[in-house]
């Protein structure tokens, strides 16, 4: 019976601990520091200072003026763009939707792009949570619960010499392609071009 009481406690103690934390919404508040330098606050939606952020650690972000469940931001030491939440736990990498310039992904239809360690990508939602695991070469944001993703692809460079400072512009080109839909779920896939699958679904650059 004692057994049965520890056990009884135990599980009521992980149950308080697992949904105990509740994500809140926040927005990053921006200060010039120095003419270098800006200071951050994550606050509320009452303008209520969360957290102030240590300068000597975050050097970029994107800017965004409305209540979000997490903030894209360059973190010194490391590479690509971080999402944080209000408590500034790293929840992903996110995609840098431009190549040879820093331009992070953002929220379409409540959907980003993230990627892995493995320069895989995959989506994440407007609440921070990893709905489609990265697994794409290359796949555009979603527009009418379509993404088209391509396979077996390689970088054009758009000049012949590579420069030594690593800004070099390049397209991607892939010799298969598909599209998914908002689960993750492979729709069509083939020996198609892009321009094919985006013709089917309607898909637009935009």
């Amino acid at each position: 019976m004692k057994h049965l009481k520890i056990i009884l406690l135990l599980s009521i103690l992980s149950f308080f601990s697992i949904n105990s934390y509740c994500q809140k919404k926040f927005k990053v508040k921006v200060e010039e520091k120095y003419e270098t330098v800006n200071q951050y606050y994550l606050i509320d939606e009452k303008e209520n200072i969360l957290r102030e952020l240590d300068t000597s650690k975050y050097y970029a972000f994107l800017a965004e003026n409305s209540l979000k469940y997490f903030a894209v931001f360059g973190i010194k030491g490391k590479s690509g763009w971080s999402a944080i939440d209000e408590n500034e736990k790293i929840l992903f990498q996110v995609y840098n939707s431009v190549n040879g310039e820093p331009s992070p992904d953002n929220l379409i239809e409540n959907k980003i792009r993230i990627i892995n360690e493995n320069n895989k990508i995959g989506f994440a939602n407007e609440k921070g949570e990893i709905i489609i695991k990265p697994q794409f070469e290359i796949i555009t944001s979603f527009q009418n619960n379509r993404a088209i993703f391509g396979k077996k692809c390689e970088k054009e460079y758009w000049e012949k010499e590579k420069h030594e400072n690593g800004c070099n512009h390049y397209s991607i080109k892939c010799s298969e392609h598909g599209f998914i839909n908002e689960k993750g779920e492979i729709i069509k896939f083939g020996n198609y071009t892009f321009e094919e699958m985006a013709k089917e679904i309607n898909w637009k650059n935009e």
